[in-house]
């Protein structure tokens, strides 16, 4: 049985790849085939599907983050892998060959899951309210194994305005490390450089077709030393980057409308999910309404139609059809025109959105923010000079806050997005397999954890039976 290299190169299309040769020529004794997606096209959801072989609807990961209705709460990018329903990959390979080895190098929901080998974005929260770089890993001693060689894992920039190559070149090296110390049998690594820049400027920029250049010369040394190894090679993507102009704000149009809440501390104000009659999960190109009272929901659907930018209003119907009908989705679930994108702003006035939102802080911002990548499109040169006094402070052990990111300036800079099913399969996701075996045209997302256990050579279907799941994702009850 040979072993397995699982790429997600985040972002990638068959466009793109003109642009990776090296990357490309995964296919030239395999083949290249079209990758369905799930909606929402995003991180969290598709890579569950990948693992599970459900749409969102069985998994539960219904996007990157949503509103937790038993904690009262939004949150993004949580990392445990209980938040993931259904059976995993592993778990589907293990009841064929129970000694089966995994590694999973930065794909998402890693922290708790049962593989052998875990890398992960961690950082260091310091009790004074410092965050330094750094990661996780399973099991602990790996830490330093990687480290000692790679140096600390490079967190600002793997997000942030800083985001760039340096982060995805840390990660494909360490991927060639344990596949070089511990051979595992199947190798999962997350690529995220394509995100970036595509995002600042645009899925057709030359700064995106850079990108993929730069990527594929990291790639190049990774891919080696998989085939010298004799692992089959399968890159794969989640979503496609294209163009966008429009921010939509529909938490303003809510709140304009009397329907979402704020409470106000020191001069700033705050989302209040707790008594809000409706507010949105902003997240890409898909944005989840919560809907209190379900006598609002057809008043909440027809506002949100109204609002320019807004393409679709899926309702209870159309979440079923689209594999998001599941108690974490809202009731509601908007999907964006192609030029759109919906943020997350509930405020009237920049002078009073709360302070996080001029920082990069993934976890506290109720919805997805893009203009994270971007010093402050209003005064950059003042954000990198405020960036380097930050930084300053932070050597010699002083507190800080490193208030970079615009606000409405840094929406309408926003030049890409996802989310969306793709319009046109070159900027959609794709496959690239080293195997000519499974060869076709085309794959569901829902198809890839079969094929990956075709790959390897294990029949599940003729396995034992999964057992019953020991716990499922925390339920979620009505508000």
């Amino acid at each position: 049985m040979n072993p397995l290299l699982v790429l997600d190169v985040v972002g990638l299309t068959p466009r793109l790849l003109r642009r990776m040769p090296r990357l490309a020529a995964v296919a030239d004794t395999g083949f290249q085939a079209e990758l369905g997606t799930v909606l929402p096209a995003v991180t969290c959801s598709v890579q569950s599907t990948f693992l599970t072989g459900e749409p969102p609807s069985g998994h539960g990961v219904v996007g990157n983050g949503w509103y937790f209705r038993d904690l009262g709460e939004v949150l993004l990018w949580r990392q445990h892998n209980a938040l993931v329903g259904g059976e995993k990959l592993w778990q589907a390979a293990r009841r064929v060959r129970p000694d089966y080895t995994v590694a999973n190098i930065c794909w998402w929901y890693a922290m708790g899951a049962d593989v052998n080998w875990t890398v992960t974005p961690r950082p260091i929260y310091h009790a004074d309210g410092r965050k330094d770089p750094d990661c996780y890993t399973d099991p602990p001693e790996l830490h330093d194994e990687l480290t000692s060689r790679l140096g600390t894992f490079p967190l600002f920039n793997y997000w942030g305005p800083g985001a760039g190559l340096v982060s995805s070149a840390w990660i494909a090296k360490a991927t060639r490390q344990i596949m070089t110390d511990h051979s595992p049998d199947l190798t999962l690594a997350y690529l995220p450089h394509l995100d970036y820049d595509l995002q600042r400027y645009g899925g057709a920029s030359p700064q995106a077709e850079r990108a993929a250049a730069e990527l594929d010369a990291v790639l190049a040394p990774l891919l080696d030393a998989a085939a010298a190894r004799g692992a089959t090679i399968v890159a794969l993507s989640e979503y496609g980057i294209t163009d966008v102009s429009q921010p939509v704000h529909v938490n303003r149009l809510l709140r304009a409308e009397g329907l979402l809440r704020v409470y106000t501390q020191a001069g700033m104000e705050y989302l209040d999910p707790w008594t809000s009659r409706a507010f949105a999960v902003a997240d890409h190109q898909v944005a989840h309404v919560y809907v209190r009272d379900p006598a609002d929901v057809p008043l909440v659907a027809k506002l949100c139609a109204g609002l320019p930018g807004v393409a679709e209003v899926l309702d209870a119907d159309g979440k079923a059809a689209a594999g998001l009908d599941h108690p974490r989705s809202g009731e509601l679930v908007l999907v964006a025109q192609p030029q759109a994108w919906f943020t997350y702003y509930y405020w009237r006035d920049d002078a009073a959105a709360p302070d996080f939102a001029r920082l990069v802080e993934i976890h506290r911002k109720p919805g997805y923010d893009p203009a994270e990548l971007l010093f402050d499109p209003a005064n950059p040169g003042a954000a990198k000079a405020r960036a380097a006094i930050a930084l300053a402070r932070k050597k010699i052990g002083l507190r800080y806050t490193m208030n970079v990111v615009g606000l409405d300036a840094g929406a309408r800079a926003v030049r890409g997005s996802h989310g969306r099913l793709p319009a046109d399969p070159a900027d959609g996701p794709v496959l690239l397999c080293s195997d000519p075996a499974p060869a076709r045209d085309r794959f569901a997302a829902t198809e890839v954890k079969s094929l990956l256990l075709d790959l390897a050579g294990l029949d599940a279907a003729a396995a034992p039976p999964a057992p019953a799941p020991s716990h499922s994702p925390s339920p979620e009850v009505s508000r």
